[in-house]
């Protein structure tokens, strides 16, 4: 599927990364034009078809962003987008998009990250945790900008908490006139230490990394402004007070940050003398629960107005200088771009649905993608490219939207498989609180012919919708089950995203029992719609947050659900990191019976029902340890189980094979572990 849409200032240019085919991973530059699609750069004929080889730095970045492409999985452009750089199994790489072929700049090392500097004329990357720039013509030459000072020490890179937590990849952004460099500098010495070994080949040492559990140090981070001639100055603000870099920029008003502090009550936007590294506060943001980072802000129009979210009632407002110039009820989701005093957002009205809209003053909002669906975008130069997930598949459409009505001139092609299997979702709005719910049932089924058993397939938890009119991977492989014989249940709960404040908040200082409540009242709500449904026979399965839900359900509500299947489940939340957790339950020092009402720990004793527990043994995010540890903990209460360790898998296991047969097996243990139909067992 094409994405990572750039578009140039004059909109007449797109540049996208796009893989050859659903079965290709490889994944290769391309640039529209005047309707035609250009290849600029192919992997294959740069590096040759063998197998990549990149920077520990750079497999770490791809884990936090789960990116599973190979080949060019990220670029950077110039200003004007007429160069465009990527790294190649850590080779750097560059293309002139008004042609040519791409050419490789020599690099001190290994490179992660590379960017052009706007004018064109640099690329800066980073090596060896060290921040490089390298003159793009070869008239300039190699010069390390940072050298980190210790193991522990990196100059560029976001640390693991941003990425993982906050949304933040990137840890360095160029000054509009190419003459400096905003950087973060991450110190992860305090941190303590975790061992993942891989128990499959016992010659290899473990991998020692730093991760800061619930309760533990973070990493030191801080932010310097460099130069090109050398210059060097710290950015001075309340590092103590606020911990956290949540974003930084470089704008045509000067350099920028967004802090948090560790209760994450409160975050501040500062603006940055570059001269001197001295900070203001222009805004602040405050909340009792937590304060939500919405991607894209804070960031700034071409008048200096401040483009922030504001949380009012129930609504997430978009504010512009102060102002909310969104509805109530319109829910912010992200800040796509801005473009003199235009603003490019995502928000949504159902929360199954997103779209792109775009804000101007005079004007006020006017929603530019059309089907329903979930979709994001991208625009410059009276050009938007608005791309997005419907209930026929993906699609990719360029609008012109420089006059008085949008209008779409071309669309760019995704080259995905069709599923084997096409979802045909029911949308349901269920019981009081109207949770929104997909029922997926066998494509044969006729009503009242059959009951069936249940299969709830939630996530469930912050940061993640599935019950929305769009044709994903997660719905394809519900309908996979519901094939299968089951009718498969999905449902967005509190704490999920699109519902408002309000919505996202109910789980705060309990993450389990508002989560669990809303599925048994979702299921029990769809058997009173649906009476096919046999709400004797209700299995669940889910990963990570699902897999949490999921094995939960068994524990604490065995009266309602018969078997569960839980996938990399965080079962200690002290063990997650801290960012993420202390959000939503406080710091387990001052709130420690928050981590104890929403833990699996500790309640092992309670499983009476069959439960199978999968989990990656490579996994740096949710480590095994959640499952070995709840595992003993159920062995030694005496209550049978099942664990399916993997081998080499991180949180999201990337084998194809691995993951048909995960389905597989989950299936036949569901189908094993539940009661047996009501008319089976009276025939018995």
């Amino acid at each position: 599927m094409p994405r990572q849409f750039t578009v140039s200032p004059d909109g007449r240019r797109v540049l996208f990364l796009r893989t050859g085919s659903g079965s290709d991973p490889v994944g290769r530059l391309w640039q529209y034009e005047d309707g035609q699609e250009r290849l600029l750069a192919d992997p294959a004929l740069l590096t040759g078809a063998g197998s990549e080889d990149v920077p520990e730095e750079e497999r770490l970045r791809r884990e936090r962003a789960r990116e599973r492409s190979t080949g060019v999985v990220g670029f950077a452009t110039d200003g004007a987008a007429r160069v465009a750089a990527f790294a190649l199994s850590g080779a750097l790489w560059a293309v002139r998009t008004d042609g040519g072929a791409p050419f490789a700049v020599p690099a001190a090392g290994p490179v992660v990250d590379p960017r052009p500097s706007p004018d064109g004329r640099h690329l800066a990357y980073v090596t060896g945790r060290c921040l490089h720039v390298v003159g793009l013509d070869g008239g300039e030459d190699d010069r390390q900008l940072a050298r980190a000072e210790g193991p522990e020490i990196s100059y560029g890179l976001a640390d693991f908490t941003a990425a993982e937590s906050m949304g933040r990849s990137r840890g360095y952004w160029w000054a509009p006139d190419s003459r400096g460099l905003l950087v973060a500098r991450v110190d992860t010495s305090p941190m303590a230490l975790r061992y993942l070994s891989d128990p499959a080949d016992p010659s290899r040492p473990p991998q020692v990394i730093r991760y800061p559990s619930a309760g533990t140090a973070n990493a030191e981070v801080s932010v310097h402004l460099l130069t090109l001639d050398g210059g060097r100055t710290e950015v001075s603000w309340d590092r103590a007070a606020y911990e956290y870099l949540v974003d930084a920029g470089w704008d045509a008003h000067g350099p920028f940050v967004a802090v948090q502090s560790r209760d994450q009550r409160v975050l501040r936007t500062l603006a940055v003398d570059p001269a001197t590294g001295a900070t203001e506060v222009r805004h602040e943001r405050t909340d009792p629960a937590w304060v939500e980072l919405v991607p894209g802000t804070p960031s700034r129009t071409a008048a200096g107005a401040l483009v922030l979210p504001q949380d009012a009632g129930d609504t997430r407002h978009l504010t512009v200088d102060g102002h909310r110039v969104t509805p109530e009820g319109l829910q912010l989701r992200e800040v796509l771009g801005i473009e003199g005093e235009r603003v490019l957002f995502t928000a949504s009205e159902d929360p199954m649905e997103t779209h792109v809209w775009r804000y101007e003053p005079g004007a006020g909002c006017r929603r530019l993608s059309r089907e329903p669906g979930v979709w994001t975008g991208a625009a410059r130069g009276g050009t938007t490219v608005v791309t997005g997930s419907t209930s026929q598949g993906d699609q990719t459409h360029v609008i012109q939207d420089d006059g008085p009505e949008p209008r779409t001139s071309g669309s760019i092609a995704s080259l995905a498989e069709q599923p084997m299997i096409t979802p045909r979702s029911r949308h349901l709005s269920l019981g009081e609180r109207e949770l929104r719910a997909c029922l997926y049932l066998p494509s044969g089924h006729r009503q009242g012919t059959k009951r069936l058993p249940v299969l709830l397939d939630p996530y469930g938890g912050p940061g993640m919708q599935l019950a929305v009119r769009a044709r994903r991977w997660s719905g394809c492989v519900s309908q996979w089950f519901a094939e299968q014989g089951f009718a498969v249940l999905v449902t967005d709960g509190r704490g999920t995203p699109g519902r408002g404040p309000r919505w996202e908040k109910a789980v705060h200082g309990d993450q389990l029992w508002p989560a669990l409540e809303d599925q048994v009242d979702a299921v029990r709500a769809a058997g009173e719609r649906f009476p096919d449904l046999d709400l004797g026979r209700v299995a669940i399965r889910g990963w990570s947050f699902g897999g949490f839900l999921a094995a939960a359900a068994v524990l604490h509500r065995p009266d309602v659900f018969h078997a569960a299947v839980a996938g990399a489940p965080p079962t200690d939340q002290r063990m997650y990191d801290t960012h993420w957790k202390e959000r939503f339950l406080g710091h387990p020092d001052e709130h420690p019976e928050h981590y104890a009402r929403s833990s699996l720990a500790g309640n092992g004793h309670l499983l009476s029902r069959p439960l199978m527990l999968i989990h990656g043994l490579a996994d740096d995010n949710v480590a095994v340890a959640h499952t070995l540890r709840f595992s003993a903990e159920l062995l030694a209460a005496g209550r049978p189980h099942t664990v399916l360790p993997l081998p080499g898998a991180t949180h999201l296991p990337a084998d194809d094979a691995v993951n048909a047969n995960l389905l597989r097996l989950q299936r036949d243990f569901l189908l094993d572990a539940l009661p047996a139909a009501e008319a089976d067992a009276a025939a018995r």
